[in-house]
C-alpha cells in the first residue's frame, strides 16, 4: 500500500518507548496509546478501552495484545478487536517506522 509521506507525522525515536510499553499522544480530538511489543513491532489504538473506556496505554503489552487496567479485557494492537468472549473495539492508526523512528498517519487520526 503507498500512501503519501505528507499525513506522517514523526512521533520520535523507537528507543522512547519501552519494550511491552506505550506512550500516548493528544491530539485536539483524541488520545492515541502508540505500543511497542518486544519484537520492536508499533501499533497505535485509541487510548479508550471499548468497555469501560480504560486507558489503555496503561494496560500489560503481550505478544500483539494488550489487557486493559481496568477489567482484564484482551484487545488485539493489530485492529483493536476485543478478543475471546469479548465485544468491542478501539479504534486502531496506521503506524510505520523508519529509520529507528515511529510515524503514524495524520489522516486516520483527524478522521472521525
Amino acid at each position: 500500500m503507498s500512501v503519501s509521506t505528507a499525513n506522517w507525522f514523526d512521533l520520535g525515536k523507537l528507543d522512547l518507548i519501552p519494550k511491552r510499553g506505550a506512550r500516548t499522544v493528544k491530539t485536539a480530538r483524541r488520545e492515541i496509546a502508540v505500543f511497542r511489543t518486544a519484537n520492536d513491532e508499533v501499533f497505535a489504538l485509541e487510548n479508550k478501552c471499548p468497555h469501560k473506556g480504560g486507558p489503555l496505554s496503561e494496560g500489560i503489552v503481550h505478544g500483539r495484545k494488550v489487557v486493559c487496567p481496568l477489567h482484564n479485557w484482551t484487545i488485539s494492537l493489530e485492529d483493536g478487536e476485543a478478543t475471546g468472549a469479548d465485544k468491542g473495539c478501539a479504534r486502531a492508526f496506521a503506524t510505520k517506522i523508519e529509520n529507528g523512528r515511529i510515524f503514524i498517519d495524520m489522516e486516520d487520526v483527524v478522521k472521525a
